[in-house]
């Protein structure tokens, strides 16, 4: 750990000089620095104007970060804790800052894909990463922006809306150079391999997106290999400039070997098969100057398989079938006094399953919001959403979020929000005896938060920091009072946040050659309450206290080198480091690369009892005509 910490600095330093004895000049290029508008706000605030807490994984860090899926791309989003089972894309469990996996919305271009059934599941999707245009995290409560469940944030998957006919088309491979010595093919190498193929069409007033992938390998330890397939279409019409019409539809399935991902030593020989259907159809008709309608649909199929003894399929499987529906209807009007903005929406959920039985519930939702510079550079934006739930009756989450502007450069920024987050169907009715029991009575999880910080932007250098302070009351823990008993969820504890975040990013350089720093920080500070102290909990000690994520990337001409690096210490497992690279080229439409991976070997746990790969490295070829 300490040689991997001591060589991670001494390479930033020697980066960090180099760019300071680069010649001083003001950059203008097309990526430059520059705040993101948010695709599916409910009000989308001016570029200059937004007061909120987002981090933004743009198309180009995409590109240059050692990555294969979605999963591995979000471990580098400062404040996010991608807590992996599976590596590779197979299964990971999502949260922000300092909230467990249930207590955050996953969004697609701003419609809700959370699977209804546990979080656990919920990134399995089928948007692969050359789909992606960016990704948007929102940190802290936003009931008035997002409606329930999103208790601690929001992440957003923007896609990309194609502008030229092409073809896509990726192949790649990698290993550990360890050798498995206890499946079938004992003696060869752990390995994993993949492809992926996609193309766009474009018509004057409508255009298509299709790509289709399969990965698979034995992986990097005992029964941990996987299959992934995926396939994703969408399509954009536009009839006329005041009407369009998005139509998006997807199919994941991923199997994969769950060595001790759930209830380890006994879950060895587990085996798990995911399947997720999607679709979502959205509009945006502009009925006059003043007045915008958007309405939306999406629906989310989730099949889970787990298999407790993969070669004993009588025995201890559990099958979950889940569906979702949402619908919005909202309407933004732009009056001389401000922006007006207001919604119903609807989610039906319902889950067949074996071991946790037939049920359903309906979650409504209304709400308003208005914005207004009611000052020169002082914007506010407030609002409020009532919500209703056929299990758990009325509730109402106001919010509000201001920023003022000293000048182009420098903004100070405040937010208080609300939410709830509603039990899934695992919380409330599983029965997986002798590990997990669910718990019928619980209540919803409540949550405030107060946030203040500032944020400086220029055309080479950006930097922000905020503080905020989050209390969860009657926060949901899966406990037991020993290791006899089966761990079951209760309404036990307040959680109490500190936290403070940090980030910069850096350029310098021309057209030619180009340096890009970013450095990302995150301290946590919880506090949990539980009325009785000897019980044993089994996610709440596993909040990260300090993330440290660190990228330097290198172009010149069409060489690039990406050095990322990420520190992680929770409160229960000892801190580490991991350091990846990515080399790449690319001459025209053609690209190499290659990727390492936990280039010192850091041994480390991200979630339960399964330790993740070690050193691993990949090579890989591009030809993108998009």
């Amino acid at each position: 750990m300490k040689k991997s910490a001591i060589l991670s600095a001494f390479a930033f330093t020697c980066a960090v000089l180099n760019v300071q004895a680069q010649e001083e000049q003001t950059i203008q290029t097309d990526t430059d620095i520059a705040e993101i508008v948010i695709y599916d706000q409910r009000l989308q605030l001016p570029e200059s104007l937004k007061n909120r807490n987002i981090t933004v994984l743009t198309q180009e860090q995409i590109k240059q970060l050692p990555v294969e899926s979605v999963n591995e791309l979000l471990a580098y989003a400062s404040g996010v804790d991608l807590r992996q089972r599976g590596p590779f894309g197979t299964q990971a469990d999502l949260s922000i800052e300092g909230g467990s996996f249930e207590q955050n919305l996953l969004l697609l271009n701003g419609q809700k894909i959370t699977d209804p059934q546990t979080g656990h599941n919920s990134l399995n999707i089928p948007v692969p990463l050359e789909a992606i245009e960016r990704i948007e995290i929102v940190r802290g409560a936003s009931a008035r922006l997002y409606g329930v469940n999103s208790l601690t944030g929001v992440v957003n998957i923007v896609t990309k809306n194609p502008k030229k006919d092409g073809v896509f088309a990726h192949v790649y491979g990698g290993t550990s150079f360890k050798k498995d010595e206890e499946e079938i093919n004992s003696g060869e190498f752990y390995n994993g391999r993949g492809i992926q193929l996609g193309g766009t069409l474009i018509k004057e007033k409508h255009n298509h997106m299709l790509f289709g992938s399969h990965d698979s390998g034995s992986g990097y330890r005992y029964n941990t290999a996987f299959h992934n397939n995926k396939l994703f279409y969408q399509g954009n019409i536009v009839p006329d400039e005041n009407n369009a019409i998005m139509v998006l539809g997807g199919w994941a399935q991923s199997s994969f070997g769950a060595n001790g991902f759930y209830a380890a030593p006994g879950d060895k020989e587990s085996e798990e098969i995911v399947s997720s259907y999607l679709l979502n159809l959205s509009s945006t008709h502009q009925l006059n100057n003043r007045f915008r309608l958007l309405p939306s649909i999406a629906y989310r199929y989730n099949f889970d398989d787990y298999r407790y003894f993969r070669h004993q399929l009588d025995v201890a499987r559990s099958r979950h079938y889940a569906h979702s529906l949402t619908s919005n209807v909202k309407g933004e009007y732009q009056g001389d006094f401000g922006k007006i903005a207001v919604g119903a929406e609807m989610r039906y959920e319902k889950i067949n399953s074996t071991n946790i039985g037939d049920h359903s519930k309906s979650n409504y939702g209304i709400y308003t919001e208005f914005q207004r510079e009611f000052i020169p550079d002082l914007d506010v934006n407030l609002g409020a959403y009532v919500n209703y739930n056929t299990k758990y009756g009325w509730q109402i989450f106001p919010g509000i979020d201001a920023s003022y502007a000293f000048n182009p450069n420098w903004k100070a920024v405040f937010n208080a929000g609300t939410s709830q987050r509603i039990p899934s169907f695992t919380d409330l009715y599983l029965d997986q005896r002798p590990g997990n029991i669910g718990n019928p009575e619980l209540e919803p999880e409540r949550a405030y938060q107060v946030e203040a910080g500032g944020k400086y932007i220029d055309s080479r250098l950006s930097a922000e920091v905020f503080a905020f302070y989050r209390v969860i009351d009657d926060f949901i823990d899966w406990i037991r009072p020993n290791t006899d008993q089966p761990y079951q969820p209760y309404n036990e504890a307040k959680n109490k946040t500190t936290g403070i975040s940090a980030s910069v990013k850096y350029r310098v350089g021309d057209e030619i050659t180009q340096w890009n720093l970013g450095l990302g920080y995150t301290y946590l500070s919880p506090e949990i309450e539980i009325s009785q102290k000897d019980l044993i909990s089994k996610y709440a000690i596993e909040s990260l206290k300090h993330q440290l994520v660190a990228t330097l990337n290198f172009k010149h001409q069409n060489w690039s080198a990406t050095l990322a690096n990420r520190y992680n210490q929770r409160l229960s497992y000892k801190s580490y480091w991991i350091n990846d690279i990515r080399i790449s080229y690319t001459a025209n439409q053609f690209g190499v690369y290659t990727d390492a991976q936990n280039i010192f070997d850091a041994t480390y746990i991200e979630a339960g009892a399964v330790p993740m790969p070690g050193r691993w490295f990949t090579i890989g070829i591009k030809y993108n005509g998009l």
